[in-house]
């Protein structure tokens, strides 16, 4: 693809890395058949061609307009695109760009404005989201539907196993998960003690920045990378040896963390190094499969007839399948511990949680979620099984099937 970007930003960082995903980008349409919102609208400017033309003339131009915020905002970042693009174009990147330059020359007024910022200001801080959220669960029954689609069921998060073993790894507690979900590391925790390690929080770590650049604040999400880098180096320095991520969108985004702050000459090489050292937690259970399988065997066997969950429908988060490229590793374990999978046809398409994405594009969101739901109840499954927190609650909120993350499936079976 030809390109002309103007003075503003041709000659910078952003300009540079746009200008060469730009030239990769042949027009073929392969993007557009995997696109969920083009799917679903059937409009070419719903789709990720239509937005890598909006992006191209915004960055020529330097002008943007309504339409263009429009259309950038309903991409839901998904990257299955990227996965489906046959030249390698860095869609994702390309569009943060993008919005970043959008929200700067068409600024946003009134409630989208105030919505924003409430979310970017609000959801990052569980100092204010967990009280916020510990009310919600305690006036959950006369909720209106709306709100206690938002806000999930209060759970017991089990016990935590003491720090007792010489091999330690660092696990993110992010922002809403502790608050929605907290069984979910406690969870994590219990497994990976029973292969002799030990999950460590570091105080000070909290939001990725996942949050915060999907709302377009970038330097914000680069300010949440340099508070947790600063939390997880003294660890790393000590000799812990990866840093676990438990919700796929987080480690989607801390992987990421090398080239948010590329030009950060303070963080740089932290940032490089932290990116290498971030795991999924699948990739680390998976990892200790010689130690793991033995325990699941005979916990299989000693469970016997118990209510195991013997039929699971997995829902590969777009984080996890598309921004991470972890495929098959999470139900290599569920079939380990005796679940069944089921069948899911088109796997590769958004449940549309996608972070804020169903507060702020609801309707889209939710056709996307009863679409998902309906493959993913295609086989009538006990559970429904995912690995990333927005996913849980946004699925759980359309179905009464039970939606847990996959390693509490696991907890469970290795549980006296």
């Amino acid at each position: 693809m030809e390109t002309h970007l103007a003075d503003f930003i041709r000659d910078t960082s952003a300009g540079r890395e746009a200008e060469e995903i730009l030239r990769k980008c042949v027009h073929c349409g392969f993007c557009t058949a995997t696109c969920p919102t083009y799917q679903l609208l059937g409009d070419e400017l719903d789709g990720p061609r239509g937005r890598i033309y909006l992006i191209k003339q915004l960055l020529e131009t330097g002008e943007a307009s309504e339409k263009t915020q429009l259309h950038l905002d309903r991409c839901l970042t998904c990257r299955s695109c990227e996965t489906t693009c046959p030249s390698g174009v860095h869609y994702s990147r390309l569009l943060d760009i993008g919005r970043e330059v959008a929200e700067t020359r068409a600024p946003r007024h009134g409630v989208d404005s105030l919505t924003r910022s409430v979310l970017k200001h609000f959801l990052p801080r569980p100092w204010l989201f967990n009280p916020a959220m510990r009310l919600g669960q305690a006036l959950r029954p006369i909720l209106p539907a709306s709100l206690k689609a938002k806000v999930p069921e209060r759970r017991d998060s089990g016990p935590v196993p003491a720090l007792r073993h010489s091999r330690r790894m660092i696990v993110l507690a992010g922002c809403v998960q502790p608050a929605m979900l907290p069984g979910i590391n406690a969870a994590a925790a219990r497994v990976l003690d029973r292969l002799g390690i030990s999950l460590v929080e570091a105080a000070g770590a909290a939001c990725c920045g996942a949050l915060r650049l999907h709302l377009n604040d970038v330097e914000g999400a680069r300010n949440d990378a340099r508070r947790n880098i600063d939390a997880w180096w003294p660890l790393l320095e000590f000799g812990h040896e990866t840093i676990v991520m438990t919700a796929s969108g987080c480690g989607v985004q801390v992987r990421d963390y090398a080239h948010l702050l590329q030009d950060d000459p303070h963080y740089a090489t932290k940032a490089a190094r932290v990116a290498l050292a971030t795991r999924d937690l699948s990739e680390v259970i998976a990892m200790e499969k010689d130690a793991l399988l033995p325990l699941l065997q005979s916990a299989v066997a000693a469970n016997g007839s118990a209510p195991i969950p013997r039929r699971v429908a997995f829902h590969a988060p777009c984080t996890l399948q598309h921004g991470q490229q972890i495929r098959g590793v999470v139900e290599e374990l569920l079939a380990a511990a005796g679940c069944a999978l089921a069948n899911v046809a088109d796997g590769h398409l958004c449940c549309g949680s996608a972070g804020t994405y169903s507060v702020l594009q609801p309707d889209i969101s939710t056709r996307l979620r009863d679409n998902k739901l309906g493959a993913l109840n295609g086989e009538r499954p006990d559970f429904i099984a995912s690995a990333n927190i927005g996913c849980i609650t946004h699925l759980q909120s359309g179905t009464t099937v039970p939606v847990r993350h996959w390693v509490e499936i696991l907890d469970a079976v290795l549980s006296p």
